[in-house]
C-alpha cells in the first residue's frame, strides 16, 4: 500500500523522465578536494593493475584454468569500478551532489549487482578449481577443462545479470513518493529503498532472494570446496605440500572474506535499520579499496601470473630497446648536434 499523501504522486513515480539527486558526502564539504584526489589516484592505480593483469593474460599462449578465471576476475573489477567510481567522483565534487535520471539510476544498479554477483559465482567457481588441483590433482586437466571452464564463466555472467535484473525491476516498479535525493554516492539498494513509499515487504523479499541466490548460496559452496580442501591436506603428511597448498589458497580466502564480508553488512539486514553514514563509509571499501586490493593481494600473488607479467615486460623492454625504436632517436640526435 502506498504511503499516505502520496497517492496523487504515485502514478508519476516511476516516470523515466523523474531524476534522482545524488547527495554524495556533504558533511565533508571542506574536504571534497582531497578526497577527490584521493579517490581519483586509487581509481586509477585500480584500473591500471586490472587492465595490466588482463593484457598479460591476453599475450599468454598458455593458459591454465585459474589464470582465466583471475583473467575474468579482472575484468568484472574494472567494469564494477567503471559502472560506479566515474559518478562518485563527480558527485564528490558538486557542492549540492549530482543528479541521475530514473533509467540511469536503474541501470547502474543493475549493472553493480550483475557484476557484483558475478563475481560471486566466480569465486566459488574457482574454489571448486582449487578443490579439484589440490584433492584429484591427477584428474585435473581431464577436469578443468577449457570447455567447462567457458561454461563455467558463461554461467557465472548470466546468474548474476539474470538475478539482478529480476531484483532491480521489483525496485524499479515502486512509488517513490518521498523526497528523490538519495543520500549516497551511488544509487545503491538500501538508500533507493529508503525513498519508496510503500509498505509492502515485496522489495525486501526480493532483496533477500537476491542475497540467497547470489551471497548464500556461492559461500556455501566455497564452504563446502575448503572444508573438504582442510580434510585432504589434514590427512597429508608432506609439510612442503601442505604449505604449497595454503599458500594458492590464502589468496582466494583473503578475497572472500573482504567481498563477503562488506556484502553480508549492507544487504542483510532489515530496511528499518538503515544508516546512510555507515552505509556510505561500508560502500567506499568495497568500491575502492577492495578493488584496489585484488591485483595487489590475489592475481600479483600468483606465481602463474607473475611469470605472465614478467614475460611481458621483458618482451616490451625488448622491443624498447630493439633497433627499429632506437635509429630514429640517433638520427633525430645527430641531426640536432
Amino acid at each position: 500500500m502506498p504511503c499516505e499523501g502520496c497517492m496523487e504522486r504515485y502514478n508519476n513515480s516511476t516516470d523515466a523522465t523523474m531524476e534522482f539527486v545524488l547527495l554524495g558526502f556533504p558533511e565533508l564539504l571542506c574536504l571534497r578536494a582531497l578526497f577527490f584526489l584521493i579517490f581519483l589516484l586509487i581509481h586509477l592505480v585500480t584500473l591500471a593493475g586490472n587492465v595490466m593483469i588482463f593484457m598479460a593474460v591476453v599475450m599468454e599462449p598458455s593458459r591454465p584454468p585459474m589464470i582465466l578465471f583471475l583473467c575474468q576476475l579482472s575484468v568484472i573489477e574494472l567494469c564494477y569500478t567503471l559502472v560506479i567510481v566515474p559518478k562518485a567522483l563527480l558527485t564528490l565534487m558538486l557542492v549540492d551532489g549530482s543528479t541521475i535520471s530514473f533509467t540511469g539510476c536503474a541501470v547502474q544498479m543493475h549493472l553493480f549487482v550483475a557484476l557484483g554477483g558475478a563475481e560471486c559465482f566466480l569465486l566459488a567457481a574457482m574454489s571448486y578449481d582449487r578443490y579439484v588441483a589440490i584433492c584429484q590433482p591427477l584428474h585435473y586437466v581431464v577436469v578443468m577443462s577449457e570447455e567447462l571452464c567457458l561454461r563455467l564463466a558463461v554461467a557465472c555472467c548470466l546468474g548474476g545479470f539474470a538475478v539482478s535484473l529480476g531484483l532491480t525491476v521489483a525496485i524499479f516498479r515502486l512509488p517513490f513518493c518521498q523526497s528523490r535525493r538519495i543520500n549516497h554516492f551511488f544509487c545503491d539498494i538500501p538508500a533507493v529503498l529508503h525513498l519508496a513509499c510503500t509498505q509492502s515487504y515485496t522489495p525486501e523479499l526480493a532483496l533477500l532472494a537476491a542475497c540467497v541466490l547470489l551471497l548464500l548460496l556461492p559461500f556455501l559452496l566455497i564452504l563446502t570446496s575448503y572444508v573438504c580442501i582442510a580434510a585432504a591436506l589434514f590427512d597429508t603428511t608432506s609439510s612442503v605440500g601442505k604449505d604449497k597448498a595454503f599458500s594458492t589458497c590464502i589468496s582466494q580466502m583473503t578475497i572472500t572474506l573482504l567481498h563477503y564480508g562488506c556484502a553480508t553488512f549492507i544487504y542483510i539486514r532489515p530496511k528499518s535499520s538503515y544508516s546512510p553514514a555507515r552505509d556510505k563509509m561500508m560502500s567506499l571499501v568495497y568500491t575502492n579499496i577492495t578493488p584496489l586490493l585484488y591485483p595487489l593481494i590475489y592475481s600479483l600473488r600468483n606465481k602463474e601470473i607473475r611469470g605472465v607479467l614478467r614475460k611481458m615486460l621483458r618482451r616490451k623492454k625488448v622491443a624498447l630497446l630493439s633497433w627499429d625504436t632506437i635509429r630514429p632517436v640517433i638520427c633525430v640526435c645527430g641531426k640536432f648536434y
